[in-house]
């Protein structure tokens, strides 16, 4: 909930700012701004964090494959073409070699 009130005093000063359109309550805004960024970095660096380990957990094998069929669909283009770069750096465009494992990175 950290972020979300971040965010919610973020607006009011905003609000504030356009409304008196003076530079005190931009520079209040300017500071809010800039903490809600902080919090905002932090909590995504957390979630990729914990989301990092729980994908070297046997258990978490499934999810990647998940995300990979999510990147992949994100990707994709209108004419139908996928790729993403396998282990050697390479790009992998076929289907198959998409879904194969080992064949691209982490």
């Amino acid at each position: 909930m950290e972020v979300a009130e971040a965010v919610r005093e973020k607006k009011i000063k905003y609000r504030k700012w356009k409304k008196e359109n003076s530079k005190e309550p931009w520079m209040e805004y300017k500071k809010c701004r800039q903490s809600a960024k902080r919090v905002i970095s932090l909590a995504k660096e957390k979630k990729q964090k914990t989301c990092a380990s729980d994908l070297n957990d046997h258990e978490h094998q499934n999810e990647i494959f998940r995300m990979t069929k999510q990147m992949v669909k994100e990707r994709q283009d209108i004419t139908g073409l996928n790729c993403l770069k396998g282990v050697s750096g390479k790009v992998i465009v076929d289907e198959k070699g998409l879904y194969r494992r080992g064949t691209w990175k982490n």
